[in-house]
């Protein structure tokens, strides 16, 4: 499969701009909070953590200037400064049993910069397009019952690229959290 580019770590603030502050909100919803003294997204997803009450590791990923799971706005290594980040966290769990009927899935992954691969681009028409269950936005958490949650994006690529065409196989999925 496809293997993207991880978003980039945000950039370290430059000498004596580390008063820089950003607005932030959960993704399904939440007050806005602020954010700011971070040089990477290890360290953005701690002081998202912070602000909010939640464990840094709940945080899939964040987009800019959008609640919406849209990986065109994925937060990067550029960040403005009017720009708001939105958190994407964990949420719903689900299963999926797949036949590889196809030698390619039709599936891009990237990952957060700090142990979670999640789908970025769905091929249409492919057989993952087909598997309705599976969405953008879905952390895969384990292949075949492997846990692949601290893997990078190509090693879960070549996981997926490595079945065996005529193989069944299982995905432990899960998808952002959705407002109500």
């Amino acid at each position: 499969e496809a293997a993207a580019p991880a978003p980039a770590a945000a950039p370290a603030p430059a000498a004596g701009a580390s008063r820089l502050q950003f607005h932030t909100q959960l993704a399904h919803g939440s007050p806005t909070g602020r954010v700011e003294g971070f040089g990477s997204a290890r360290e953005l997803y701690t002081r998202i953590g912070e602000a909010f009450g939640i464990q840094p590791a709940e945080i899939m990923f964040c987009t800019l200037n959008t609640h919406k799971v849209d990986m065109d706005k994925l937060l990067g290594a550029q960040i403005g400064l009017e720009d708001f980040i939105f958190a994407h966290v964990k949420g719903q769990r689900k299963e999926v049993e797949i036949l590889k009927t196809d030698d390619l899935l039709g599936l891009t992954i990237t990952d957060n910069g700090t142990g979670c691969a999640f789908i970025k681009r769905i091929k249409e028409g492919s057989l993952m397009d087909q598997t309705k269950t599976i969405c953008v936005g879905d952390h895969i958490e384990t292949i075949n019952g492997k846990n692949v949650s601290q893997c990078r994006h190509y090693e879960v690529a070549k996981m997926l690229k490595d079945l065996k065409k005529g193989q069944k196989f299982k995905l432990e999925l899960v998808e952002p959290m959705k407002a109500f």
